[in-house]
């Protein structure tokens, strides 16, 4: 890369993100500008809360940032469209609800260069404004939460099967495509999923740092990783085989329980199972929510497991409502997407 004339582009979608947009992209303008500059472009999913407003404010106050128009209101679409009108040879992604160190570009295009990696990022570091965010941020550094993800793991250095965020050079996209349109959530792991699958290669590096304010309520938790769930079944069904096999555990724990409820019915053994997969989560769930407050506070023990199990029962319902809609009802992403809009409130989360 000639680093003396590269232009980079921030891609960053949005949808009614007032409580966070501006303190993030302030972040990003007080960035060190690498030698060929950055432009910033937001892709906002028609807003109606107010974040228009601060983003044409904000427009004035610094002439790097642009405002793109994305009527669907999804993240991949969003990206597309702020990568479509992009003119550097570098596209990073950010996100709303995060802020970035001063020196968070820099550090991208250091680690591109020192590794020559087709994608790299930072782990997803957390910050809590109360103290149920707290705990919901200590349980999203446990391994009991998200299987061993590393990019949980704020000290990994390492190659990955996925990143938080991303950078890359601008002709991975020319090569492999643009985010997946169909998928209101994990377009991003769907994206490495193909890049790692033509032979790209996705580093982590701790030297890259952003911090990520998480949903604030066990509701919104719930929900969010539902979604993730659901639309994890339509990565998977679309590309035969999962990125990790720790996608399919929530899933098969939910699947399992409600078999064994039903079993139970008529079926005394399967009451001794149910009562068995039962305890051994419920003894699971309590050891790491020990384990976690010792880490961080042992004030977070009460609200822990019902966090965890946050994290748990909604991508495991999620996943499982998933294979019923994708494979044995058969319905196609837009059917799929009208239906669990309708019987959820994930329409009104802040960005689909």
């Amino acid at each position: 890369m000639n680093e003396n004339a590269l232009l980079i582009s921030i891609v960053l979608p949005c949808r009614n993100e007032r409580d966070h947009i501006e303190a993030c992209l302030r972040s990003i303008f007080v960035q060190d500008p690498p030698p060929g500059g950055f432009e910033i472009l937001v892709a906002d999913g028609m807003s109606t809360d107010g974040t228009r407003d601060i983003l044409l404010r904000l427009t004035k106050h610094d002439s790097r940032m642009r405002v793109i128009d994305n009527p669907s209101g999804i993240v991949a679409c969003g990206l597309n469209a702020a990568i479509r009108e992009a003119q550097g040879m570098v596209i990073m992604r950010m996100d709303a609800h995060t802020d970035f160190a001063t020196d968070y570009i820099r550090q991208c295009l250091n680690v591109l260069r020192e590794t020559a990696a087709d994608n790299v990022g930072g782990p997803a570091r957390t910050k809590s404004t109360s103290v149920l965010q707290s705990a919901i941020c200590a349980a999203y550094h446990s391994p009991f939460a998200v299987g061993g993800a590393k990019f949980h793991d704020v000290n990994y250095e390492g190659y990955v099967d996925t990143v938080t965020y991303g950078c890359w050079p601008r002709e991975i996209f020319d090569r492999i495509g643009l985010f997946d349109e169909e998928l209101v959530r994990n377009q991003d792991d769907e994206f490495n999923l193909r890049l790692t699958r033509a032979g790209g290669k996705i580093w982590q590096s701790p030297r890259i740092k952003s911090w990520y304010s998480p949903r604030g309520s066990l509701r919104a938790l719930f929900q969010q990783y539902m979604q993730y769930g659901y639309w994890k079944v339509r990565v998977i069904q679309k590309h035969r085989l999962p990125a990790s096999m720790r996608h399919l555990v929530p899933g098969c724990f939910v699947l399992s329980l409600i078999m064994l409820s039903l079993a139970s019915l008529f079926w005394t053994p399967a009451i001794w199972g149910l009562l068995g997969l039962t305890a051994i989560y419920l003894t699971c769930n309590l050891t790491a929510s020990l384990l976690t407050a010792a880490k961080s506070r042992w004030s977070l023990f009460p609200v822990l497991p019902f966090i965890f199990a946050s994290y748990h029962f909604g991508y495991g319902y999620g996943f499982t409502r998933g294979v019923c809609d994708f494979v044995i009802l058969r319905r196609g992403p837009n059917r799929a997407f009208t239906h669990l809009t309708r019987t959820t409130s994930a329409a009104n989360s802040s960005y689909l």
